[in-house]
């Protein structure tokens, strides 16, 4: 009678973990625990190459922004040497402390390659924290750690944690942790979506498209 007991708890335990298991053990949400920052129109500023008008290399419908630029384009002001852009730039969110996270739905289409679709722009030394780039349909942090794959022609949710005062950096796709690692340092800090040449390697085109943007703190 208790080998029955005994056995019929074993059973009965097994049926409670595979009903309720997926429920207990669910991640939470990246954005659980932080406040939304409220954002204007006046927030979100663009960078594009200096000697094309703004429509030639951006537009805004049905709430997607949609960027992109050519390898050859020139950068966003004359005599800079960097590489060209068409970005968004997060105004009057920067920072130097605290808990920051970034949030946005981006689509890249196939074809794109060699590029930045997202960053944190500052640091103790060299020019940022972070960038997320895509090379042949793969996210890589920098061109070195794999991040995501299988990332072209789809929507998906991307989120960036950036804990200041711990030094960690925390990427999230779809809701799903993909890569955590340590920052460059302290600096004036803000985030920057869109596309941006990679130093090399870059595709001639380059696309990125991007809505419902949020920014978050604790």
């Amino acid at each position: 009678m208790c080998s029955f007991n005994y056995y019929r708890l074993i059973f009965f335990s097994a049926l409670l973990v595979s009903f309720l298991g997926p429920q207990r053990y669910a991640s939470a949400d990246p954005t659980d625990g932080f406040t939304p920052v409220p954002l204007q129109n006046g927030n979100f500023v663009l960078e594009k190459p200096y000697n094309v008008p703004l429509t030639d290399r951006y537009s805004h419908v049905d709430g997607v922004n949609k960027l992109w630029v050519y390898n050859h384009d020139k950068p966003f002001k004359p005599g800079s040497d960097t590489r060209p852009r068409t970005e968004i730039r997060i105004k009057g969110c920067d920072y130097s402390s605290g808990v920051w996270q970034f949030e946005g739905y981006a689509y890249v289409p196939r074809g794109t390659s060699g590029v930045t679709i997202m960053q944190i722009h500052g640091a103790a030394e060299g020019a940022t924290t972070l960038q997320l780039r895509i090379y042949n349909g793969v996210m890589r942090y920098y061109k070195y750690d794999l991040v995501a794959t299988d990332l072209y022609d789809k929507w998906f949710r991307l989120n960036v944690i950036h804990d200041v005062g711990k030094g960690k950096l925390t990427v999230f796709i779809d809701g799903e942790q993909k890569y955590e690692g340590h920052d460059q340092g302290p600096g004036d800090l803000y985030f920057k979506c869109g596309v941006y040449a990679a130093p090399e390697k870059s595709s001639n085109y380059m696309e990125s498209r991007w809505r419902d943007i949020k920014i978050y703190k604790k």
